[in-house]
């Protein structure tokens, strides 16, 4: 059966997965303003979905038919859990589970999982095919598996992580130009996403290969495209309070366009997620939105006072009219 990644157009674009960032509020933001090709879930703990988390776990994998494509992010280091949880998201219909072997979270790591899969090759085949195996036990057809990691650890380990990688039969592999060891504090170094497409042609496998590291926008990343002969671009930090990055008709945003899109972000926040979530993660999109004109800063201010979308409504419509 054929997976959704041979119809997409080159380059094709993705929504990056970020940690109390990338929830079902915020996807729907760029559902509507501008859709990625491709969007992920933020990452989460398979170990959790299948020892009694799953009641809070279940808000992550919420999402809407009009985000499609979508992967669920998985973790662990649990070839077994990696198992019933890879079952259990593909059960709810995604188009894709992605594995994650880059985060250089340290709780995440402290489990064996995320970016330290890198040291640990045998391991990170096993957790592969437990993905596979929990599609086949779903039932469910054409469910992708794909993984995302970086350059290696402390070191450059390209030579022998991708190979090794590409050996394992996945559909999509996304690479951060960075080490585990540079976190973000270092420029991405796109000729290794270059080095990677080389090493996929030698090898004549058929997987995607995504770069991602410090994108600015469509336009920088069909650059960087021409620049590595990679088939998709994933934006992260860019698309903090601009839902319309992806959209190609889209160039200036007003400032009341980005206060409304704040203000419905918030809403759908409330509705969604705030049961189980604190209203604090939805304050660090604040700074994003709220930036850039006359006005900003003091707004941010009484921003990051509220506690709720009806506060945050008083405030901001205040302000527009005042402005």
């Amino acid at each position: 059966m054929k997976k959704f990644w041979d119809k997409l157009p080159k380059p094709f674009f993705c929504l990056a997965p970020m940690a109390d960032v990338t929830d079902a509020a915020f996807r729907s933001m760029f559902a509507k303003y501008g859709k990625p090709d491709v969007t992920w879930t933020e990452f989460v703990s398979a170990d959790g979905l299948v020892s009694g988390g799953r009641n809070v776990l279940k808000y992550d994998l919420i999402y809407s038919e009009n985000e499609r494509p979508i992967i669920a992010q998985l973790f662990s280091s649990h070839p077994s859990k990696m198992r019933e949880a890879a079952c259990y998201v593909a059960s709810l219909g995604f188009d894709g589970i992605d594995i994650n072997m880059g985060c250089p979270d340290k709780s995440v790591e402290k489990q064996g999982s995320g970016a330290a899969m890198m040291k640990n090759m045998k391991l990170a085949g096993e957790i592969i095919q437990a993905v596979k195996d929990g599609i086949k036990d779903s039932k469910k057809k054409g469910v992708s598996v794909s993984v995302k990691t970086r350059i290696g650890y402390n070191t450059n380990q390209i030579e022998e992580w991708i190979p090794f990688l590409l050996s394992q039969d996945i559909d999509a592999l996304t690479i951060h130009a960075r080490t585990r060891k540079e976190m973000s504090d270092v420029p991405a170094r796109w000729e290794h996403v270059k080095e990677v497409v080389e090493i996929r042609d030698r090898m004549g496998v058929k997987t995607k290969i995504i770069g991602n590291g410090d994108v600015r926008d469509l336009e920088h990343g069909r650059q960087l495209d021409l620049d590595t002969g990679c088939d998709g671009i994933m934006i992260g930090r860019s698309v903090f309070g601009n839902p319309w990055i992806f959209n190609r008709n889209k160039k200036e945003i007003s400032t009341k366009e980005k206060l409304k899109a704040m203000l419905e972000h918030t809403k759908h926040y409330e509705k969604l997620l705030g049961k189980v979530k604190n209203f604090a993660n939805m304050k660090k999109h604040y700074k994003a939105y709220v930036n850039g004109f006359d006005g900003a800063k003091e707004l941010r201010v009484k921003l990051m006072e509220t506690k709720s979308y009806k506060e945050v409504a008083v405030i901001t419509k205040e302000f527009l009219k005042n402005h």
